[in-house]
């Protein structure tokens, strides 16, 4: 398993895991004042481990650097959040899903460096239904909200746009730390006049509670600052649509860390629904591989 690999590994361990600290926080935050608290945390702490100054080869990487930061910290997290109020998170988990696809079709056109195989589309359908039976764990409740799960739809596409962008922004040949830090600095901006519409207030006496200050330093050195890193980078190397395939996990991590550390059962249904998202990430996986020493051993053949 290569470096890529294992980035976007440590990154889908590590946000399958942030819903716990999400939930803790909730009880004295708002989603906006946990977004905004952990990205802040995120920025200070990459300029702390990097703090060498950005210096952009051509001005129009800034739109580049800002597109992504609306998308990839500002859209998606609002989008998300605002759709939970309105759907269940089962809706929301299934609709995340989606993620890989709306990546591997905008890539498609977008950058044109990597091409649609049919196992790709395979592995999604199988993968889609695990999550799905992981998600719902037996209980035939599924309902339609339609405002809810179109923003839920909404922020996967937002999600793969800036996926999309990452790859491109990989190429430019910055730092990887330096360019997720500008993408921050841009998402911050971004989501700084949001905050005039929600119910934020700075409040640090709640960090003050040692509980709270763990959790909002896991989501802000871990789930921010880490693993954006690593997941940018497990785009440079392995390309958009690869990446995103590893989003299958999510609710895999999601469902054995909520057995340990909720205590909660693991039913037959989400065993079944593991296994076949599971499958459906290796069906993906698979044949790519197998075309790649396809093409070593033609090489060497030749």
């Amino acid at each position: 398993m290569n470096t890529g690999h294992i980035s976007a590994l440590i990154t889908i361990i590590i946000w399958g895991t942030t819903f716990i600290s999400t939930k803790i926080l909730l009880i004295d935050f708002t989603p906006i004042e946990i977004l905004f608290f952990r990205f802040v945390i995120g920025i200070i702490a990459l300029s702390i481990i990097f703090p060498y100054r950005l210096k952009v080869m051509d001005r129009k990487h800034h739109l580049y650097f800002a597109a992504a930061g609306i998308c990839g910290v500002t859209l998606y997290y609002l989008l998300e959040n605002i759709a939970l109020t309105f759907t269940m998170a089962s809706n929301v988990g299934v609709i995340s899903a989606i993620v890989p696809f709306f990546t591997a079709i905008l890539t498609y056109f977008y950058l044109k460096n990597e091409p649609l195989r049919i196992n790709f589309f395979i592995g999604f359908v199988v993968a889609l239904i695990g999550i799905f039976l992981i998600s719902f764990n037996g209980t035939i409740n599924f309902k339609v909200n339609p405002l809810g799960d179109l923003l839920a739809i909404a922020a996967t596409l937002v999600w793969a746009i800036y996926s999309v962008i990452s790859k491109k922004i990989s190429s430019f040949g910055y730092h990887t730390i330096q360019a997720t830090r500008q993408v921050f600095f841009y998402g911050i901006l971004f989501m700084i006049p949001t905050l005039f519409l929600f119910d934020f207030k700075l409040g640090f006496e709640r960090l003050a509670n040692p509980v709270n200050l763990f959790n909002m330093f896991f989501l802000g050195l871990g789930a921010s600052a880490l693993c954006f890193v690593t997941w940018n980078f497990a785009i440079k190397k392995l390309g958009a649509i690869k990446t995103s395939i590893y989003i299958y996990l999510v609710p895999v991590i999601t469902v054995i860390t909520a057995m340990i550390v909720l205590h909660e059962p693991l039913t037959w249904m989400a065993i079944l629904g593991t296994f076949l998202t599971l499958t459906g990430l290796f069906i993906s996986e698979t044949k790519m591989i197998t075309r790649k020493k396809e093409k070593l051993v033609n090489s060497l053949q030749e």
